[in-house]
């Protein structure tokens, strides 16, 4: 693949970032969350190994709520209308991003609910 190729691939996942956060209130939310967790950690002094613990879970939820969105855009498109089954697919997408916040939620207890209560 040629450099011009390999830039215009960039340029997608970046245009896709964009709608993810432009479009879905969910995501907006993950993000402020993420945001107050980043500052909680300098705030908390956390270690390296929990750095990455709360790096991985932002990277995995956020990654989720894009994966969620791009299934919600592709069962519209293949069934507008009403369809037991598109609705399962919907559902089952929409868990996934449920249970990765619930382990984000359960690490960042964790690494911060032992800080929380030493002050």
């Amino acid at each position: 693949m040629d450099l011009q190729k390999r830039i215009e691939s960039f340029s997608y996942a970046i245009n896709g970032i964009r709608l993810l956060f432009s479009s879905q209130l969910n995501a907006r939310i993950h993000l402020v969350v993420a945001l107050a967790v980043v500052i909680a950690g300098f705030l908390y002094h956390i270690s390296p190994t929990e750095w990455v613990t709360v790096i991985l879970c932002i990277s995995l939820v956020t990654a989720m709520e894009a994966m969620n969105t791009a299934v919600e855009w592709l069962t519209d498109m293949v069934s507008p209308e009403f369809h037991p089954l598109a609705g399962k697919v919907k559902d089952v997408a929409a868990a996934a991003v449920l249970l990765t916040v619930f382990g984000a939620v359960a690490a960042g207890l964790f690494i911060f609910l032992p800080r929380i209560f030493q002050h």
